[in-house]
């Protein structure tokens, strides 16, 4: 897969995150995303990175909805005490429904991560298909707790 078809893939996806959007308050809440395809994901954070609105992470984030900190800029990011992000390797499904990994779309996703949460991930072992969840004080050390 060549980086055009993982980065359109990526943005596939945003739309079965679970937000709440308070416009008045000029903020998006994530409660709960378990993830799914990347690209709507993409699309939905290209969306809210451009509107300017802040991002409050208040529940799990897991997998693809990760990608809201490689595309809002993380001064706009904060999170709550039921803050969790997931993150694992990229895998795809092959026509006949069986999972592969996708290691070179997984350095790609690694790479767009700001240097905090790469670190960490890395601290970890990488990607890869066990699930590395970020939370309570070492998520607090990297985002902002949201007032």
């Amino acid at each position: 897969m060549n980086r055009t078809a993982i980065l359109r893939t990526i943005r596939l996806a945003a739309m079965t995150c679970a937000l709440a959007t308070a416009p008045a308050q000029a903020e998006v809440r994530i409660l709960q995303s378990p993830g799914g395809q990347v690209g709507p994901f993409l699309d939905l954070f290209e969306q809210v990175r451009d509107s300017g609105e802040r991002v409050v992470i208040d529940g799990p984030c897991l997998s693809a909805c990760t990608l809201v900190l490689s595309m809002v800029p993380s001064n706009r990011i904060c999170v709550t005490r039921r803050a969790v992000f997931g993150f694992h390797a990229a895998r795809s499904i092959d026509r006949r429904g069986r999972t592969y990994a996708e290691p070179e779309a997984s350095q790609i996703v690694l790479q767009t991560y700001p240097a905090g949460v790469r670190n960490w991930i890395r601290s970890r072992g990488g990607l890869t298909s066990r699930l590395l969840l970020l939370r309570g004080r070492e998520l607090a050390a990297l985002y902002p707790t949201c007032r």
